[in-house]
């Protein structure tokens, strides 16, 4: 499956997290976004998402406000602790959206993914609680995030 993996603020393309999905066998676009420039980050995540058409867009943290910002037709999202409320105008995500966020995480408030699941008008189990902290770099959260791009049930 095609993913394109939109990294957080001060953080760089090939991460734990893009390295995981590509070594389950995913083909991982990783762009580099600026950190200094969020209207320039969604141009160039909008490119990426144009030239390689990916089923799956996966923001983490600041990645996920540029997803959201993002037009990206029928591929679906998967927001890792989104930081919509800090950056970007998007106030929901569409159906389907999938939200992994740590209860625990020191960087996003837990509590903003459960306002964007209620404005989306999405079903409690869109946000998936896991992990301990932001990175959401451990066992748990990846697979988590694995199952999450794949489409399938988190849980099973």
């Amino acid at each position: 499956m095609k993913i394109l993996f939109l990294h957080g603020w001060q953080s760089v393309p090939g991460g734990v997290k893009p390295t995981f999905l590509a070594q389950h066998g995913h083909e991982v676009i990783n762009p580099k976004l600026p950190d200094d420039d969020f209207e320039e980050a969604v141009r160039i995540a909008q490119v990426a998402f144009d030239t390689h058409q990916p089923e799956v867009v996966v923001g983490s943290s600041r990645g996920g406000a540029v997803a959201v910002n993002l037009n990206c037709g029928a591929a679906r999202l998967v927001l890792l602790c989104p930081a919509w409320k800090k950056w970007g105008t998007a106030k929901a995500v569409k159906a389907g959206t999938v939200i992994v966020h740590s209860r625990d995480d020191e960087v996003v408030p837990f509590a903003h993914s459960v306002e964007l699941v209620a404005n989306s008008g999405l079903p409690a189990s869109a946000l998936l609680e896991v992990g301990h902290d932001h990175r959401l770099a451990d066992p748990e959260p990846l697979h988590a995030l694995l199952k999450a791009c794949a489409g399938g049930s988190v849980w099973t």
